[in-house]
C-alpha cells in the first residue's frame, strides 16, 4: 500500500523524493533534531545531534525513503525545520501489530474521531507525554482492513506546540491511499471488493 499527500508546499517541505541538494539542508536540521531528542529519551546528556551523522543520515534518509516506495512520507515545517517533524507510515496488520496497539498504556486511549476523505482516524494529542523527557506530539491513525496508517508530527518547542494543530490538521487530511479513485470534490470513493 502507497501514501500520497498534497500537503501545502507553504508550510511543509517534503524530505520523501527530494535526492541530492534538493531539501539536504531541511533533512539535515530535522535530522538533528530527531537525533538530539533520541539522547535526550535514552538518558543521555541533551545535545544537539552530531553535524557529520546527521549529514551521512541526510544523505541516506531519501535512498531509504525511496526504496520504501510510498510506505513512509516525511516533511518539516517550512518556517523552522527543527520545530516539527512529521513521518506518515503505513505497514501491515498483522497478528503482533494488532497486540502491540492493544497493550499500549492508558494515555494513549484518549483519542478522539478525526474524519478525513480517507475515513475516520484516532487523533491522539499528547502535549505531555507520558516520558518526561520526550518531545510532545500528535498522531493519527486509519484502520483499514488490511494496513494501519499512522502520521506522527513531533515538536521540539511544548510551548508553540499548541500552534500547529490546524496546519497538522490540515496535513493529515491531505494523505491518502495512491490506488484510491477520488470523486470530483476530493472525497475518496470507496469500491467494495468484487
Amino acid at each position: 500500500m502507497r501514501l500520497l499527500s498534497s500537503a501545502d508546499p507553504e508550510l511543509w517541505i517534503p524530505v520523501t523524493g527530494s535526492l541530492g541538494l534538493k531539501g539536504r539542508r531541511h533533512r539535515k536540521r530535522a535530522i538533528r533534531m530527531l537525533m538530539a531528542q533520541g539522547n535526550v529519551v535514552a538518558g543521555s546528556t541533551p545535545r544537539p545531534g552530531s553535524r557529520f551523522v546527521s549529514w551521512l543520515a541526510s544523505q541516506a534518509a531519501p535512498l531509504m525513503m525511496r526504496k520504501a516506495d510510498g510506505r513512509v512520507l516525511a516533511w518539516t515545517w517550512r518556517a523552522d525545520p527543527e520545530l516539527v517533524v512529521a513521518i506518515a507510515t503505513t505497514q501491515r496488520m498483522t497478528p503482533q501489530v494488532r497486540m502491540a496497539r492493544a497493550s499500549m498504556p492508558i494515555e494513549y486511549d484518549d483519542t478522539e474521531s478525526f474524519p478525513t476523505a480517507m475515513g475516520t482516524a484516532e487523533k491522539l494529542v499528547m502535549a505531555i507525554p507520558p516520558n518526561p523527557r520526550s518531545l510532545p506530539f500528535t498522531s493519527y491513525t486509519w484502520e483499514t482492513d488490511s494496513h494501519l496508517i499512522t502520521l506522527t508530527a513531533m515538536c521540539s518547542d511544548r510551548e508553540r506546540f499548541g500552534t500547529l494543530e490546524q496546519p497538522l490538521d490540515d496535513l493529515a487530511r491531505s494523505i491518502r491511499i495512491a490506488d484510491d479513485p477520488v470523486a470530483g470534490d476530493g472525497d475518496v470513493l470507496r469500491l467494495p471488493p468484487a
